[in-house]
């Protein structure tokens, strides 16, 4: 005789589901704190305001997801566009300090 169970499965949750969000957080939080305080300073915020917000909301979207497994590849997008948003302003800015001081 078998018996089947009719509750539903609860997926797995991923162990590791934290440590793309945490590298990214670690290298791109403090770099987006630095050029808004920055942009802040200045006149206003304009258009960069919007790279940096949409920055920062991809931040959060990488640490909100649920932890399944299945959502591992978009954790992994929105915390690496979050950190390329952040850091490509900056990495701009070194490459053009580096032509104008040769």
């Amino acid at each position: 005789m078998t018996t089947h169970d009719t509750t539903p499965q609860r997926r797995a949750d991923h162990p590791t589901w934290w440590r793309i969000p945490l590298v990214a957080s670690a290298l791109g939080l403090p770099v987006l704190a630095l050029e808004y305080s920055a942009i802040r300073a200045q006149a206003g915020m304009g258009e960069y305001g919007g790279a940096l917000y949409s920055a920062l909301a991809l931040f959060a979207i990488a640490w909100a997801l649920p932890h399944r497994r299945s959502l591992r590849t978009l954790r992994i997008l929105a915390a690496t566009a979050a950190l390329l948003i952040t850091l490509l302003p900056v990495g701009l800015l070194l490459l053009l300090a580096a032509l104008l001081s040769g």
